[in-house]
């Protein structure tokens, strides 16, 4: 057991000492803040995103007795959303101000009215993701809503003791097979810290972001690995034999 703990040990220092394969010029690919436009143009809808759809000219569109505006759906696994008198819409793959447009059209054709129906259609993400993982307070999925930033992803993940926090990898995974995926080190002590916000770009959706330990908290990490079961089998066993 102790040659395998010292070969395990010794690969994850070597490992750790210099295995980032980030490369600085990778952030280029990254959107500064001030660059990002989100519009209505931009978002493409999926399941299980939820709609609101208002219009201050139609009844059943203006709001409910609650005081909640419009009506709301969620799109069904199959792509589509059905509203009261105006029938189910293929909505999957279209932008809000797209649905807009085919919801205004299907008024018009309903009510046989001339003239403009304003329709807004508000939407609740629910199908688009960035990933946080690694030594952080709350990893996982989080809803991206197309200004998350490093800094606000990062801030609420909430880093912890045992990361490494000048090592941060900021991963932009490739879109097609063989395209290698673009990662840069982000250093969060110097922008958290110091205020150096250089490093502070759009995340986009399917992007990662993990927080490696530090080399002393990963040799801890995997020492408690290989001992605690060994301290749980000695445990169960001494209180099998106890009379």
């Amino acid at each position: 057991m102790s040659r395998k703990l010292t070969i395990t040990l010794l690969s994850l220092a070597l490992l750790l000492g210099g295995c980032f394969s980030s490369n600085p010029e990778d952030i280029d690919v990254f959107l500064k803040p001030g660059q990002a436009d989100v519009t209505l143009d931009d978002y493409i809808l999926q399941p299980p995103d939820s709609l609101t759809v208002i219009s201050s000219k139609i009844p059943e569109l203006q709001g409910t007795s609650s005081g909640e505006p419009g009506q709301t759906q969620t799109i069904r696994p199959d792509g589509r959303v059905s509203f009261e008198n105006i029938g189910e819409i293929e909505v999957a793959g279209k932008t809000p101000r797209q649905v807009a447009e085919i919801i205004a059209k299907k008024l018009g054709e309903l009510y046989k009215l001339s003239g403009d129906y304003p329709v807004d259609v508000r939407v609740e993400n629910q199908s688009k993701y960035y990933y946080v993982a690694g030594m952080v307070s709350r990893p996982g999925a989080q809803i991206f809503s197309g200004r998350e930033t490093t800094l606000s992803a990062l801030t609420k993940a909430i880093p912890t003791n045992l990361a490494w926090k000048e090592k941060i990898q900021v991963i932009r995974p490739a879109v097609e097979p063989g395209q290698p995926s673009k990662i840069f080190a982000l250093n969060w002590k110097k922008m958290f810290e110091q205020g150096q916000m250089h490093q502070n770009v759009m995340i986009q959706e399917g992007d990662i972001i993990y927080v490696p330990p530090t080399i002393l908290a990963s040799i801890g990490l995997t020492v408690a690995e290989i001992v605690n079961p060994i301290l749980s089998s000695a445990s169960a066993a001494t209180a099998f034999t106890t009379p």
